[in-house]
């Protein structure tokens, strides 16, 4: 490839688009049968990045029961009791179980049981509380919070602010501060009601796919959570505690160091039994069973099928090869098509997956993508060498996204060819390139990774983009500051999504643009309009995906600048149709 590509008037055009226009934001909230009748362990969404007030540490966010009306009493929304909330981590590929395993129960009592108010002259029922127990290396449990606070629900100012009335609070945000904890082995801990921090077009999404990009002023996108709240388990851990030696990020040999790799998923399991007695009385018996997961957002939802979501909840990730199909022929790509069902659903037009990208490769479902090359000379030492890992990556010649999509969601990327930027690519997209993700971490299960090498970008930084690792790969190919070298360099975004997940990332954009080809196009496998005469690959369709919307571009709130993070959850007693609609 010649830099000169990168010098054109469409490459300036994309840059500003990125960095400027499009700067956009968006899991998974009833997305199976049998756990959208059982909310209360339903996980709604998983976040893991690097602390952006605390580079040393790491923060992992599991939230639970979707939907949450602020208004919602007298019985206000709060964690079950008889579940096991746990967050899952994984830091090596040598051991089968858990790394790291941190389990969450709750308790409740009532405090006044002669009122029907949830909260009444200083006193709450339905009070919340939790024990936090950490497991290492498959270990025995160890108690690290022991009687750790949950806010109550915001319901208004009367419950929470006055006296004696109330609980005589300053604020609402001064519960959450009071309800943050240190745990005995060194994390911070908080547990409670949160503003969703999800965005999603979640109408136009199930409607067969019917996304309205932002901008469409004729049936302009709702945010389907806007204004709904929902329980968070957040968790900030030094990194030493997460790398699998014990050490600190500055012992990290670089900013893509594989040794600093871990893996996360989040869960919630009931016991098999439950019996209703007389009097309202319910009792549980039996072995705990896992009932909900997640690890990487939209799995479930917009991957895994109808027949298979209440088998893949039940499943943990060291058995998700049985679903690795779904992943290398992905349902959304034939919408993607215009040989299958491409003129189906409109909102997509904007995306059409490459089916002879550089005269010869075809990534449509189904089809050959890079099968040809298996074994050939030209893999040799790249990701797609047998003796490597090609033997997951080209299964066959009918699993074409076997090679970008799989890896994404099963192992993280490897910082190898043919994973690497198409920068300084002069030998095709096999060639060695820029680095820029190496969130490797082949356990072949579906986990959010995060390299906790890769530096936090300021949330200030005038190149902070909710297209993570979309617009590093666009910042990497296109900004001189970073497209004259092929050495590892720090390059704004390389700590979002699919690396971790940050609270602004736009997952539902970046999600889309990948099923529509925008990694491979990332690496030098160019969209089907790019001419093989040494023109630029900044082509109308490529500028087409990278200029795809899937709606809703931030949250309908800020973040808080400091842990948890997550703002406060919506009011009650603030509540109107306006408002949500």
């Amino acid at each position: 490839m010649k830099k000169t590509f990168f010098k054109t008037k469409q490459l300036i055009l994309v840059l500003a688009l990125l960095t400027g226009s499009i700067v956009t934001n968006a899991s998974s909230h009833r997305e199976a049968p049998l756990i959208s009748n059982d909310p209360l362990c339903d996980n709604t969404d998983v976040y893991a990045f690097r602390s952006p007030d605390d580079p040393n540490t790491i923060t992992i966010i599991a939230n639970y029961i979707p939907f949450q009306l602020p208004e919602g009493g007298p019985n206000y929304y709060t964690f079950g009791t008889n579940i096991r909330y746990e967050i899952h981590i994984k830091n090596k590929t040598t051991s089968a179980a858990d790394d790291i395993l941190y389990r969450f129960t709750f308790s409740q009592i009532n405090q006044d049981p002669t009122t029907f108010f949830n909260i009444r002259l200083g006193a709450q029922n339905i009070k919340t509380t939790y024990i936090c127990e950490k497991s290492v290396n498959g270990g025995a449990f160890t108690t690290v919070v022991t009687n750790g606070v949950v806010p109550p629900a915001n319901i208004g100012p009367r419950s929470i602010q006055s006296t004696p009335v109330g609980l005589g609070a300053a604020s609402y945000d001064a519960l959450i501060t009071a309800a943050i904890t240190t745990a005995t082995s060194g994390e911070r801990v908080f547990c409670g009601p949160v503003d969703d921090p999800f965005f999603v077009d979640l109408a136009g999404a199930f409607d067969a796919g019917n996304f309205r990009p932002e901008g469409n002023t004729t049936n302009a996108p709702k945010d389907g959570l806007a204004r709904y709240n929902v329980h968070s388990i957040a968790l900030k851990i030094p990194i030493n505690l997460l790398q699998k030696d014990g050490k600190a990020v500055s012992q990290a040999t670089n900013i893509l160091d594989g040794d600093f790799v871990i893996g996360v998923y989040a869960s919630a399991s009931r016991q098999q039994i439950k019996t209703i007695g007389a009097g309202g009385t319910v009792a549980y018996s039996g072995p705990w069973v896992q009932v909900s997961r997640l690890g990487m957002p939209l799995t479930n939802e917009a991957i895994i099928p109808v027949g298979m979501k209440d088998k893949w909840n039940a499943n943990t990730p060291a058995t998700d090869l049985q679903f690795a199909s779904y992943f290398s022929n992905p349902e959304l790509a034939l919408y993607m098509d215009d040989s299958q069902f491409g003129g189906a659903v409109p909102s997509l037009n904007a995306l059409r997956i490459q089916n002879h990208s550089l005269g010869a490769y075809d990534f449509r479902n189904g089809k050959a993508g890079l099968y040809s090359l298996k074994g050939s000379a030209a893999v040799k030492g790249t990701a797609l060498d047998d003796a490597i890992f090609g033997t997951i990556l080209l299964p066959d010649n009918k699993s074409p996204r076997a090679v970008d999509i799989l890896p994404i969601f099963y192992t993280g990327v490897p910082n190898l060819a043919p994973y690497q930027l198409a920068t300084g690519k002069t030998g095709g997209p096999l060639s060695p390139g820029k680095p820029f993700i190496n969130n490797f971490l082949p356990t072949l299960g579906d986990m959010l990774r995060l390299n906790m090498a890769v530096p936090p970008t300021p949330r200030n930084d005038p190149k902070f983009s909710s297209l993570g690792i979309v617009n590093a790969a666009v910042l990497g190919l296109t900004d001189p500051a970073y497209n004259g070298s092929t050495s590892i360099q720090f390059i704004p975004n390389m700590d979002g999504f699919p690396n971790g997940r940050r609270l602004e990332d736009d997952v539902t954009t970046i999600e889309l643009q990948a099923v529509g080809g925008v990694a491979l196009a990332a690496i030098g496998l160019w969209y089907d309009d790019y001419k093989l005469d040494g023109s630029s690959p900044v082509t109308t369709n490529l500028v087409n995906v990278l200029s795809f919307s899937a709606g809703p571009t931030k949250n309908d709130t800020t973040f808080k600048p400091a842990f948890p993070y997550v703002q406060a959850p919506w009011r009650g007693y603030d509540y109107t149709l306006k408002a949500r609609f």
